[in-house]
């Protein structure tokens, strides 16, 4: 098969479009034909090297898939049956996997970080992977669903506990996490703001936000505030990191949660433990999502109620560009690659 893989990490001049093996067979594996694969600012860091991860080289990245089945594994989803794939990867054995709460398995994976994953032609995962969609349905869209709706899924629903009425800011609504979880909070009956680059607030308006303030210059916390009369936010979607992690804990209302699954700017944050127990606020971390919160958000996208926006569609062989393009921030929504 063809594939985009790197052979050593650094700029997106390492990615190689070349022939790589084909999966094998294995039971309880199923084998998928690639029709869309979107990309993650997972797949940069993996790219660039992560400090004290070793990641298998030559490595093909890609956590959003969609496709045909070739091969179904031995497991109940048919050949030839349209798909797109659960990102996570559990063990299946653990107790966390036997809860239902893959995404706390000791083993977790996500696919194509340390297995390979959708910048090819075939791809391998378990057959409980496999989610069915609907014949109408196209790849790219499908594709540029799963990481991102799941997590802000996670975020917002699972761990914040959105709730109608409630007021939520989401930091860079312009990435594909930021459009997520405004299309998921409205979707809720919440009163949605967003923060995003000048070039893309009036797009995250447009999206659902009531509104959108620049979060390259001023202070969006005093901004929100404004609007809110003196309020704040009941949930800060956070996954910006050091930039903006001082301004999205002051836009915190009292009692509010921000819920964070990201450091794109950097790790380093600081909290007043003075602010943070006297206004009674959450701060709590999340990492993708199980199967079950992907099934619950996926019904909403199959009925047209949700709805991946996809920035720009390139072919696999210029997986290169598609990495500069994200990396220098300038997608609003998915950029997806098709072999």
């Amino acid at each position: 098969m063809r594939a985009v893989r790197f052979h050593q990490h650094g700029g997106p001049d390492v990615l190689r479009y070349e022939d790589a093996p084909d999966p094998e067979t294995v039971p309880g594996r199923a084998i998928v034909r690639v029709r869309a694969c979107a990309l993650n600012h997972l797949d940069l860091w993996q790219r660039r090297g992560i400090e004290r991860v070793r990641i298998p080289l030559p490595h093909i990245s890609g956590a959003d898939v969609a496709g045909e089945i070739v091969d179904a594994g031995g497991g109940p989803v048919a050949p030839g049956t349209r798909v797109l794939l659960q990102p996570g990867l559990g063990c299946g054995r653990c107790a966390m996997c036997a809860d239902g709460r893959d995404n706390m398995c000791p083993d977790y994976d996500v696919l194509g970080y340390m297995s390979d994953g959708g910048y090819a032609e075939l791809v391998s995962v378990p057959v409980e992977n496999l989610l069915p969609i609907p014949d109408a349905l196209d790849f790219v869209s499908a594709s540029a669903f799963p990481l991102t709706f799941l997590t802000a899924w996670h975020m917002l629903v699972t761990r914040a506990g959105l709730a109608a009425g409630d007021t939520v800011l989401v930091l860079a609504g312009g990435s594909g996490v930021g459009q997520a979880a405004i299309q998921i909070a409205r979707h809720h009956g919440a009163r949605v703001f967003a923060t995003a680059s000048p070039a893309k607030l009036q797009q995250a308006r447009e999206l659902g936000a009531e509104d959108a303030f620049d979060h390259y210059s001023g202070d969006f916390s005093k901004e929100l505030r404004s609007r809110t009369a003196g309020r704040g936010a009941d949930i800060v979607v956070e996954h910006v990191g050091e930039a903006t992690w001082e301004r999205s804990v002051r836009a915190l209302a009292r009692g509010g949660r921000l819920v964070t699954c990201g450091a794109t700017t950097g790790r380093g944050a600081a909290v007043d433990l003075r602010h943070l127990f006297a206004r009674q606020l959450s701060l709590l971390g999340c990492y993708m999502g199980t199967k079950a919160e992907l099934i619950a958000a996926a019904s909403l996208f199959f009925a047209g109620v949700l709805k991946p926006v996809v920035d720009e569609v390139m072919p696999l062989a210029e997986a290169a560009s598609a990495h500069e393009r994200l990396e220098a921030g300038r997608q609003f929504g998915k950029v997806v690659l098709e072999p």
